[in-house]
């Protein structure tokens, strides 16, 4: 009887906690996506087409709520790509909002296209 109890009190204990230190999933709001105004197209850089390195590229983009990218961070792709994607999109026009958002660019770089 003892070995059962004790071991209800720990599920329930570790259930709680869990409870208690999971986020809660109604307060997260969803990215929204903003639509582009303006899109940049990157050039490919010379040594990655040389070389043939192909491949997607993501990056975050913060965007302000008038539609300028305010900040960048790479999520991944190749290091010889991401400056170029980057340097693009950092060029990029967003839609007006009502606040700032973050949204995720990917660009597909392919050097027979």
């Amino acid at each position: 009887m003892d070995t059962r109890k004790t071991f209800v009190r720990f599920t329930l204990a570790g259930l709680l906690s869990a409870i208690f230190l999971l986020p809660p999933a109604f307060s997260q709001e969803s990215p929204a996506k903003r639509k582009v105004s303006h899109r940049v197209v990157p050039e490919y850089p010379t040594l990655a087409r040389q070389m043939n390195i192909t491949g997607k590229v993501k990056i975050e983009v913060t965007v302000a709520p008038d539609g300028h990218v305010k900040a960048t961070r790479s999520v991944g792709g190749s290091p010889l790509l991401l400056d170029a994607a980057t340097r693009a999109v950092k060029n990029w026009k967003f839609e007006v909002g009502p606040k700032e958002t973050t949204e995720i660019v990917e660009f597909d770089f392919n050097p027979q296209e």
